[in-house]
């Protein structure tokens, strides 16, 4: 038997899903800025604009804990990053329903889907804690 790792190692279900949320909040941002991206009458820009950026930094930063977590050796480091990802996914959705509150009627449901996604997320980050 050989001692060495294969020089392709399998995703984890949380690596997978965390790079589909990011891929998600970069397609709906981009969706959401080219509506938003009007000035109104007054000369402004739509106040919510700002929130579409906010999901995909969020959704980004989400894999580098994730691996960050998964390669620490001390149990202290993992827990710092497994609550960032917490954190990340709680901001996360709590940016979605602001958008979702301040968008038109047009691209709600792809917030839904979002939402959806990260629910499915936190379930599969429940058992992610339990394995580190």
């Amino acid at each position: 038997m050989s001692d060495k790792l294969p020089l392709f190692l399998p995703q984890s279900p949380m690596r997978a899903k965390a790079l589909e949320i990011f891929l998600l909040s970069k397609n709906i941002s981009k969706y959401f800025v080219e509506q938003m991206a009007t000035l109104d009458k007054n000369g402004l820009e739509h106040k919510s604009i700002y929130f579409t950026g906010d999901i995909v930094q969020q959704s980004s930063s989400l894999f580098p804990e994730i691996i960050n977590a998964e390669e620490k050796i001390y149990s202290e480091d993992k827990y710092k990053h497994i609550a960032s990802v917490k954190q990340l996914t709680h901001s996360l959705y709590k940016n979605c329903l602001l958008l979702e509150k301040s968008v038109p009627h047009n691209g709600k449901e792809f917030l839904q889907l979002l939402q959806n996604e990260l629910k499915r997320f936190r379930k599969l980050q429940r058992i992610w804690r339990l394995t580190l």
